[in-house]
């Protein structure tokens, strides 16, 4: 059986959820972003202490299909983002419909709808995430920065970062008091 699980976003929130099902003595398969797979079929009381032991840690359980659908996409931007090193080959409408099985449109308005803004915004908000942390690294360059996160240009990244953040990169990168946002928070 798998749940889905809102909030989802690090190794750590896998860990907890391990530690959650393990100590509800259910056996699982695997944890991954955004779900478990348990092995055994769950009881409505034992769903009940899930939800309660995650909620705990800010984890949610998902029970309806368009929420399901929106932490997926989710999982997979942030995979993408904050996990792989490798450009993707494809167009991110195109990639997310063939990991999916559902239709770019009908999955961007329903991630718009619940999230109150566009799967791209997501997207670019996770970009500028993570190359806050490239900064704060102080190991890259920007061009390198640029490089890695698959920007076309040095200038399209720092024109994308100034729109979001209201600050140059080289500017955040001087401040005192660098503020990211947790992801769970994007």
């Amino acid at each position: 059986m798998t749940i889905y699980i809102k909030n989802m976003v690090c190794i750590r929130c896998k860990m907890i959820v391990s530690e959650e099902l393990t100590h509800l003595g259910l056996h699982y398969s695997r944890v991954d972003l955004g779900q478990a797979d348990i092995i055994e079929d769950i009881s409505i009381a034992q769903h009940d202490l899930i939800r309660s032991g995650l909620s705990k840690s800010g984890l949610e359980l998902i029970d309806d299909i368009k929420s399901v659908l929106i932490e997926k996409i989710k999982k997979l931007i942030i995979e993408l983002v904050h996990y792989s090193e490798d450009p993707l080959p494809i167009n991110l409408s195109v990639y997310l419909s063939q990991q999916l099985h559902h239709n770019y449109t009908y999955m961007a308005n329903i991630f718009s709808f619940a999230q109150g803004h566009s799967i791209e915004k997501f997207l670019i908000e996770h970009k500028i995430e993570r190359v806050k942390e490239l900064l704060i690294y102080n190991e890259l360059n920007l061009t390198e920065i640029a490089f890695k996160m698959h920007y076309s240009s040095v200038a399209h990244l720092s024109s994308q970062f100034k729109k979001v953040t209201g600050h140059t990169a080289t500017h955040y990168k001087h401040l005192k008091a660098q503020q990211r946002v947790m992801l769970e928070e994007i």
